[in-house]
């Protein structure tokens, strides 16, 4: 017999954010819920638990099918056991834990969990009791399995996996809990045992060699592969399962068609090698060391620079071999529709954690009061300790960094030094809003993926390990560009035409440096949100109508028919009817609380012309970014 208990596909749009998470936490020897918006109560499925700080800690996975307390280990070979101090609870956002369990919840620890909705064309739970022989077990994955992932039960045995290889191709006799190679690689047959409504559960065969023992119990992980179901089309690909193998130097590229959020690789051609499991909420980065855990050992988070995410894939590189892997696509897919979920800011002290209401994945900040500071601008895609200052065509520092990195779930705070206060922007990447693209450059005008799904209006980009200016322009309507780190005004290129088209999918590069590290931020007008636009001006006040229903929290001018500062308004510090507080991100200057440059207006803001600031001036244009 078996059981799957998974639901029927649904006429609304699926999205990644609804069916995976990764959320950290930190133990209380207590109680916890935790929120991270996946449905398990009433859809099903698994959740993976495994302390980042402690060594000698197993990883503890939990599934709706063998219901709350039960765990099994993917380091251990022991059966499922029971704990009451242990996950409680399914919950319709999340799950809960209770107790002092020293694996999920010792108030001294940090944790991470990833948690898997039961989705066709995603991943599936199936449980059933063996036979000695083959025995297809029905699934609802809806599509041909791309990894399963089998442990038996109710008595002591090795994991078994096998995964997808090519078309046609299997591996299997791999185990979860061990370092040790496949034991059957490139088998053609195998792809008949294990199809979009069932898998040969004889098939399976861990390297300790279990085949389906007769009354023995089973529970099954199924992962598909490239099977879309995903997006408004239902045509996007958000998992892809598979193998590559890296050239003589270690070195290989794997294209996906996404950026991954999660990925689990293994070196199947040789043993010894551990398994490995990255996260870009722990740091999953295009520079710095990548934070990594085994699921086949009770060891604490360690790191290595091994993988770096690309807008289409991932870079690798180790050691030649053949390697398999599980890549989910990064997210939310789904378009904004608040603010406040891509965009808040905070006037706070040095290092106070503030609740940001989302995982930070940008952030720009600066000291305010009582001394001469730079912008610094920081990227969840290129590591906590990586920032850049954006007054300066110097290279990344790496002088100050978010406190405790971007590892903090929803809260966040940089640690800029000094005991003046400071002001912070955090940015969440979001279809429609804004991305972030990390490159290396040609040398030459070249097209960059990116996964904005929208056409940018707003590209900002700079070299990172060298000098090199700050470069905007505005991909749709601009032939010109101007430098984040001057006043400058807007610089035709080549005499007119757009040099920097760019498309939903791409963007073109300025001539770059072949050979050096790059980073762009993408901004585009999604109604309501964010409006990238441009105004003439009056020479006294107008009102500025972005299509917003309450007013901008964010504001940033600057002048583009001569030179200007790039000046910044927020909510945070203050948009009112009298004088506003604002700074220069391409100065030092402290900030300046003396003027009424802008005003509160419900469609947007006001500009006032005021000498100070001259963002109003009779017959000068002007290009702004303004944020609901």
């Amino acid at each position: 017999m078996f059981s799957s208990n998974s639901t029927q596909v649904s006429s609304e749009a699926n999205y990644i954010e609804d069916v995976f998470s990764t959320y950290l936490y930190t133990g209380n020897s207590s109680t916890q819920t935790i929120n991270n918006g996946i449905d398990l109560a009433g859809k099903g499925g698994m959740v993976w638990i495994k302390s980042r700080s402690a060594a000698t800690t197993n990883h503890r996975i939990f599934d709706t099918n063998r219901g709350v307390g039960n765990s099994i280990s993917s380091n251990l070979t022991t059966a499922q056991s029971f704990a009451t101090s242990s996950l409680d609870g399914f919950l319709s956002s999340g799950f809960s834990i209770q107790g002092f369990n020293g694996e999920i919840n010792d108030s001294a620890r940090t944790y991470a969990s990833w948690t898997f909705r039961k989705q066709p064309k995603f991943f599936d739970v199936v449980t059933w009791t063996g036979n000695g022989a083959s025995q297809n077990i029905s699934h609802n994955l809806g599509s041909q399995p791309g990894m399963v992932i089998v442990k038996r039960t109710n008595a002591t045995e090795a994991w078994g996996v096998a995964v997808r290889q090519s078309s046609t191709t299997y591996a299997t006799g791999l185990s979860l809990n061990t370092t040790d190679a496949a034991v059957y690689q490139g088998v053609t047959s195998y792809n008949t045992y294990f199809t979009s409504t069932y898998f040969d559960a004889y098939r399976v065969i861990s390297a300790a060699g279990d085949r389906n023992t007769s009354g023995a119990t089973y529970v099954a992980y199924l992962f598909a592969h490239d099977a879309g179901g995903f997006g408004l089309t239902g045509t996007d690909n958000v998992i892809s399962c598979g193998s590559f193998t890296t050239d003589g130097f270690g070195i290989a590229t794997v294209n996906l068609g996404y950026e991954p959020q999660w990925l689990l690789y293994k070196d199947i051609g040789s043993g010894g090698y551990d398994w490995q499991i990255i996260d870009n909420m722990r740091g999953f980065t295009t520079s710095t060391a990548d934070k990594l855990l085994q699921p086949n050992t009770s060891a604490a988070e360690s790191s290595n620079n091994i993988v770096g995410p690309t807008a289409t894939g991932f870079h690798f590189d180790l050691r030649p071999g053949t390697y398999i892997y599980i890549a989910i696509r990064r997210g939310p897919m789904k378009v904004p529709t608040v603010g406040t979920s891509v965009y808040n800011a905070y006037a706070a002290s040095d290092a106070t954690l503030q609740n940001v209401g989302f995982p930070v994945d940008v952030f720009f900040d600066c000291v305010r009061t009582g001394v001469a500071w730079n912008f610094l601008a920081g990227s969840r895609l290129i590591g906590t300790t990586n920032q850049l200052i954006t007054s300066s065509t110097g290279a990344e520092t790496t002088v100050y960094g978010p406190s405790g990195g971007y590892d903090k779930q929803n809260s966040f705070a940089p640690s800029v030094g000094g005991s003046a206060n400071n002001l912070w922007y955090a940015f969440k990447r979001a279809p429609g809003f804004m991305d972030v693209v990390a490159y290396t450059g040609t040398g030459s005008y070249t097209t960059k993926n990116h996964g904005l799904g929208a056409v940018p209006d707003l590209v900002i980009i700079k070299r990172r390990n060298g000098v090199g200016n700050w470069w905007v322009y505005r991909p749709s309507t601009e032939a010109g560009y101007m430098y984040l780190n001057a006043t400058n005004a807007i610089s035709n290129v080549g005499g007119g035409g757009n040099y920097w088209p760019a498309t939903n999918t791409t963007i073109t590069a300025y001539p770059d440096t072949s050979g050096e590290t790059y980073i762009a931020y993408l901004f585009a007008s999604l109604p309501g949100i964010s409006k990238v636009g441009s105004y003439t001006g009056n020479g006294s006040s107008q009102t500025i109508n972005c299509g917003f229903s309450s007013g901008a929290r964010f504001i940033l001018i600057k002048r583009t028919d001569s030179t200007g500062d790039w000046y910044v308004w927020d909510t945070a510090r203050g948009i009112v009817a009298a004088n506003d507080p604002h700074l220069s991100l391409n100065t030092s200057a402290a900030e300046v609380t003396t003027d009424d440059s802008v005003d509160t207006d419900s469609t947007g803001f006001i500009v006032n012309q005021v000498a100070a600031t001259n963002i109003n001036v009779t017959s000068a244009t002007y290009i702004y970014l303004a944020i609901a």
